[in-house]
């Protein structure tokens, strides 16, 4: 039987192209902000720390999968029942821990049978190929 949880390279290479949509996205928000007179700074960097901070959570919450996720042919979804998204306080709790540790967590997915990060653990999450679905 094919394994059907994700490897940790489609999990890296996920990272990498949400990564560059960020970084895409925050540079377009600069070019419309840019079109204003005199936008105050604390509306630039709320507007940056929004889009940072919920790019992955409202994406893994209502399709299962962020831009990144979607080009390497993976998901997120419940522990219990994978046919399901996770929870948007769950991926809020998620991305946080994700966030906060890293590397670190991210180096914890071949330690189990599911390929579970420290921050799949804490949230109730697992990361499955598309096809497995």
């Amino acid at each position: 039987m094919e394994d059907k949880y994700a490897k940790i390279f489609s999990r890296v290479k996920a990272a990498t192209i949400d990564g560059i949509v960020i970084i895409v996205l925050m540079y377009s928000v600069t070019e419309v902000l840019n079109l204003f007179d005199e936008v105050p700074n604390y509306i630039r960097i709320s507007v940056f720390a929004c889009l940072f901070l919920i790019y992955e959570p409202i994406l893994i919450s209502f399709y299962g999968a962020t831009v990144g996720h979607f080009f390497s042919d993976i998901m997120v979804k419940r522990e219990g029942n994978e046919q399901r998204n996770v929870h948007f306080s769950k991926a809020i709790i998620r991305f946080i821990c994700k966030f906060l540790l890293g590397w670190i967590s991210l180096l914890t997915v071949s330690g189990n049978e599911k390929g579970k990060a420290i921050h799949d653990h804490v949230s109730g999450s697992v990361v499955l190929k598309y096809k497995a679905i």
